[in-house]
């Protein structure tokens, strides 16, 4: 692995010029079969390295694929991405998080996918998830939370994705209520939270995430075209995937570490000032009645308080939608 990472440092340093396997070999001092098969191999992984006969080798696409060679080049947090595993294709992260989570994959652990084939948010919803245009992850954790906590690491979660966002863009995005990532109305972030517990302990605790970062406006499906938009087009240019996922392992892990150490009160604060949901008209569908009102905070546990004409409401579930400001 030492002599791949050596040789995939070459390829880049050359910036897409070819250099020989000769020149390589004599480099590293390695066999010309030795450097083939480590070309080989990061093919394997995803590089794309074209190989000319007379030439040599050069790396046609400074990627910015979600390679775990990549991630950990990059890496700040302890535990969070030590160990990856990549897809070039999935069915949804969360489904390959929960199998491994199950099969004892240690706290930390990520998947992430260039592609999702039925991602899903909240809901039962689906999840346009496009090849190589955003982050589909999962993070495994193992919490020593009571189960009744569990619903907070939603809230948790989108603290250190919007911090992350908003450090590597500027675009100014906010949370709705309890997860959603938004910029000017149109959602560019859903997170799911996925538990197995017992009656007092959890097991583990799945967080999926499903980031639009590079996707064009034009390209997102007509049903959700008003709805959604991405990193790209909230920044007004392309966002490195790989630094942002990056940022939000590390903000992640340091929210996640202090709850651990102080409890969730400094989270929900936290939450509080980065929400663009109180303070707003909202409407509330739940499985046996709606009702609108204006949302006026979050209690101890995350539920959203509403003020009602009947008085305050607690809606711990349920779609919550901000109604558009009335013309003036």
């Amino acid at each position: 692995m030492i002599v791949r990472t050596a040789i995939l440092e070459l390829l880049k340093h050359n910036s897409g010029q070819y250099i020989s396997g000769e020149d390589i070999s004599h480099t590293l001092q390695v066999s010309r079969t030795a450097v083939w098969k480590h070309i080989r191999a990061l093919k394997l992984d995803g590089y794309e390295i074209e190989a000319h006969p007379r030439l040599g080798y050069a790396l046609r696409q400074n990627t910015d694929r979600l390679l775990p060679a990549e991630i950990k080049e990059q890496l700040t947090s302890t535990v969070l991405g030590r160990e990856i595993h990549y897809f070039s294709e999935l069915d949804s992260t969360n489904n390959e998080a929960k199998k491994l989570a199950a099969n004892g994959c240690p706290e930390g652990t990520i998947v992430v996918a260039e592609a999702q084939v039925t991602g899903r948010g909240r809901l039962a919803r689906g999840w346009f998830s496009p090849h190589g245009k955003g982050i589909w992850l999962s993070v495994v954790l193992r919490p020593p939370f009571n189960p009744m906590d569990a619903a907070k690491c939603t809230l948790m979660a989108a603290v250190g994705v919007n911090r992350a966002i908003n450090a590597v863009t500027g675009a100014g995005c906010g949370i709705k209520w309890p997860n959603d990532i938004l910029w000017q109305g149109r959602k560019v972030v859903g997170i799911l939270t996925e538990m197995s517990a017992e009656m007092d302990a959890i097991n583990h605790i799945v967080i999926g995430m499903g980031i639009n970062v590079n996707i064009e406006q034009q390209e997102f499906p007509s049903e959700i075209a008003a709805t959604a938009t991405s990193l790209a087009v909230a920044s007004g240019c392309q966002v490195s995937r790989v630094k942002l996922l990056t940022t939000i392992l590390s903000e992640l892990e340091t929210v996640y570490n202090s709850v651990k150490n102080a409890g969730f009160a400094p989270v929900l604060a936290d939450w509080k000032t980065q929400s663009i949901t109180l303070g707003q008209q909202v409407d509330v569908h739940g499985i046996d009645r709606s009702f609108g009102g204006v949302a006026i905070d979050i209690d101890v546990d995350g539920a959203l308080l509403i003020e009602t004409t009947q008085g305050i409401e607690r809606v711990l579930a349920g779609d919550v939608s901000i109604r558009p400001a009335s013309p003036q």
